[in-house]
């Protein structure tokens, strides 16, 4: 049980009383007569295979007050297209299922890439993106819910408290992150999170300076959360990255579009557990080895935006006052795990802060010689204004994918 003390620039929504789910699901259904709800899924066709998405969906079935879901599906050929349309044929409410794959979705990102408007890569960040845009079109919903299909811990008081504090009517929050203890089976994990950004972000302010951005993001029990809810307007001027640095990005775009007292974090599970990916010490471009130096060039761009000016005297400071406080952050975690009786193993977490470390390197020399990269996939906005019809498109290839694989 979380306590109540506020900390940082962010208002946090603790879970205090172990308020029962009927009792947050009333309410809900309450406020969904003025703010219609929608959930966004983005998922890869290889999670329809796992034990984790299956499992959401038997919760997420009984769940009363949506009144939309919205899947994104990536990687998924004609049959397992028609596959996933079996699969979630479960859900009673009202759901749709984006074939980012598909002939009609493909021929509008082409139009889009033609138009230098399309993301740039593939991966959740551009799935996340079209499943906004789909939500958009159909204008069914007013709250939005975001959360990942890879998720072995799931129970549907998660959703609840995700979305509660964007639905109530009398709450003004336009975007809540949600966040949870990373322990499970005797373990405390998140270790990008732990390791990379928190230490990451303290050796930020030693070096350039503190900020009111990196005091905001210092703010964030857990930032790299896949977990998130906004009101639907948030959706028109979003600008998110393509790459792994898409909740980084997604907490910066908050910041440079709120005030801070429109921004929340809530407390939606007691335990969490997910997919984990592999640190890939010999592959900086997969696994967690990618994620630290996508992450770590978002950090640094947004700063570059605001003033800072980096040189790679800069990054090797960074670097080394990075290394320092994560090391001494190991120790604190260490402790904090004896005295739970959980385990942590002192030598592979010094083994990731190495690699992090040497990541922040490479992520540096990758922003000075490339300056101009730009990551961010552009926003609906944008999009709309330089074909105004594109919205109405996706709603109506997804409609046409629908009703011709159905049967």
């Amino acid at each position: 049980m979380a306590d109540f003390h506020q900390n940082g620039l962010v208002t946090t929504l603790h879970n205090l009383a172990n308020r029962p789910l009927e009792a947050l699901e009333a309410d809900l259904v309450r406020f969904s007569q003025k703010r219609p709800m929608a959930l966004i899924l983005p998922s890869l066709f290889s999670e329809l295979e796992g034990p984790a998405l299956s499992n959401i969906l038997d919760h997420i079935k009984d769940v009363p007050y949506l009144n939309e879901i919205v899947i994104g599906l990536d990687r998924a050929n004609e049959d397992q297209y028609r596959y996933a349309l079996d699969f979630f044929s479960r859900l009673p409410q009202h759901h749709r299922i984006l074939w980012n794959e598909g002939p009609r979705l493909q021929a509008i990102d082409k139009e889009l890439k033609d138009l230098g408007l399309a993301p740039k890569e593939l991966g959740k960040g551009r799935n996340v993106w079209y499943c906004m845009g789909y939500t958009l079109a159909s204008n069914r919903s007013e709250s939005v819910a975001l959360h990942d299909c890879d998720i072995l811990t799931y129970d549907r008081e998660l959703l609840a408290r995700l979305i509660y504090p964007v639905a109530h009517p009398q709450f003004n929050y336009e975007f809540c992150k949600g966040f949870y203890a990373r322990v499970a089976n005797g373990k405390i994990n998140g270790r990008v999170s732990r390791l990379l950004v928190t230490p990451l972000i303290r050796a930020l302010k030693a070096t350039v300076g503190n900020s009111e951005y990196l005091e905001f993001m210092d703010s964030f029990r857990y930032p790299l959360a896949g977990e998130f809810s906004f009101r639907q307007d948030v959706l028109n001027d979003i600008r998110i990255p393509s790459d792994w640095g898409l909740e980084i990005g997604v907490l910066s775009e908050m910041h440079r579009n709120y005030s801070n007292n429109r921004l929340c974090q809530a407390d939606i599970a007691e335990t969490y557990d997910h997919k984990h990916q592999d640190l890939s010490f010999n592959n900086d471009q997969g696994g967690l080895s990618k994620m630290s130096i996508d992450i770590t060039k978002a950090l640094i761009r947004k700063l570059a935006t605001q003033g800072t000016t980096f040189n790679t005297e800069t990054f090797r400071t960074i670097k080394a006052t990075y290394f320092r406080i994560a090391l001494d952050f190991i120790e604190t975690y260490h402790n904090d795990a004896v005295m739970n009786g959980l385990t942590l193993d002192i030598h592979s977490e010094e083994k990731a802060v190495e690699m992090f470390a040497s990541n922040i390197m490479k992520a540096g020399q990758s922003f000075l010689d490339n300056p101009m990269e730009t990551p961010f996939i552009p926003s609906w906005n944008r999009v709309t204004s330089a074909m105004p019809d594109v919205l109405e498109r996706i709603k109506d290839a997804v409609e046409e994918d629908t009703k011709e694989f159905m049967g």
